[in-house]
């Protein structure tokens, strides 16, 4: 999210957050535009009044570099030349201010399923379902009760069945740039997840690859 007011910023990261979503933060146009370019985000959420470097530059120029990430522009200014200058540079939405906040997580829940080869509001790997909409969480006939940040793993290893993920992608797409390398937090949340999907003795969903990641496989499927 790149956005100067650093209250409303605060604000809507912390709400962001507590969904579940890895949020990185910049205030200024020229910082934003640096980290929107090098790193691989699901989605950009970009004003148009920046210091350094104006949004509409940024967006340009992620355009020219041929990034194809999702881009949100939220913004005060509400005019309609404004909105098809926007949609024109390259946005995919376009939200003015003040907002409403659940609008904004349903744009970014659509710009997510977009993003994705997966569109449906439901996702689901053998007798395991997710409700991207309600975040909720079923297998078989059990209910799993999931915090914002399981559930997100959750859906990103649903997001990419029979891919194998490494520890550095799955904190990249789950946690923000703040988050400490020498941790173990990643293989302690695999590890709460795989519990949980298995309380109930079902087969097992999560497989470890030593030395290299985790992937999702339906049971039968074979791990390589």
């Amino acid at each position: 999210m790149v956005e100067d007011e650093r209250k409303l910023a605060g604000f809507i990261r912390k709400a962001l957050r507590e969904d579940g979503h890895a949020v990185d933060l910049s205030h200024d146009g020229q910082e934003g535009g640096e980290l929107a370019h090098t790193e691989n985000y699901d989605v950009v959420i970009l004003d148009l009044m920046l210091p350094k470097r104006g949004g509409l530059e940024v967006l340009r120029d992620l355009r020219t570099q041929k990034k194809t990430t999702p881009v949100l522009i939220l913004t005060a200014r509400d005019g309609v030349g404004d909105r098809v200058q926007g949609l024109d540079a390259g946005a995919d939405d376009y939200l003015t201010k003040p907002f409403a906040l659940d609008e904004l997580r349903a744009r970014i829940r659509a710009l997510l399923r977009r993003g994705s080869s997966v569109s449906s509001t439901t996702l689901s790997c053998g007798d395991l379902q997710v409700n991207l909409l309600d975040r909720s969480a079923r297998r078989g006939n059990r209910d799993i009760v999931l915090t914002p940040r399981e559930f997100s793993l959750m859906e990103y290893l649903l997001r990419n069945i029979g891919r194998v993920l490494t520890r550095t992608s799955i904190a990249e797409h789950v946690w923000d740039y703040n988050f400490d390398w020498q941790s173990n937090v990643v293989d302690v949340f695999v590890g709460t997840l795989r519990r949980k999907l298995e309380d109930g003795g079902e087969p097992r969903l999560i497989h470890t690859l030593r030395g290299v990641g985790y992937v999702l496989k339906e049971p039968g499927h074979a791990v390589h």
